[in-house]
């Protein structure tokens, strides 16, 4: 409790403010934020760029693509519910179970 109190009033101190900020550790680490931010946005737009070009690709490549893989992945989900083991009759636990 002692402690915070301590670094508050010192992080609340103008001098010992100015004084961090001109020092070299503080100033590199506020480099090394700005690059990795700057990087971040670059590559964000760069991404952004790449899926409108893809999307933007052969007339409804997408839309063919995405409706091939809802079709699979439909018929894929059906096979397992099917293939699945049942329990045998009688051997239900549960809130429907017989009695």
């Amino acid at each position: 409790m002692v402690l915070r109190r301590l670094l508050a009033s010192l992080l609340h101190s103008p001098q010992l403010v100015e004084r961090l900020s001109e020092s070299r550790p503080i100033r590199r680490a506020a480099q090394l934020t700005a690059f990795a931010l700057l990087q971040a946005q670059l590559r964000g737009q760069d991404a952004a760029r790449r899926l409108r070009a893809f999307a933007a690709g052969p007339a409804g490549s997408l839309g063919r693509r995405a409706a091939r893989f809802r079709d699979t992945f439909t018929q894929e989900l059906r096979r397992g519910l099917q293939e699945r083991p049942r329990p045998p009759p009688g051997s239900q636990k549960g809130p429907g179970a017989n009695p």
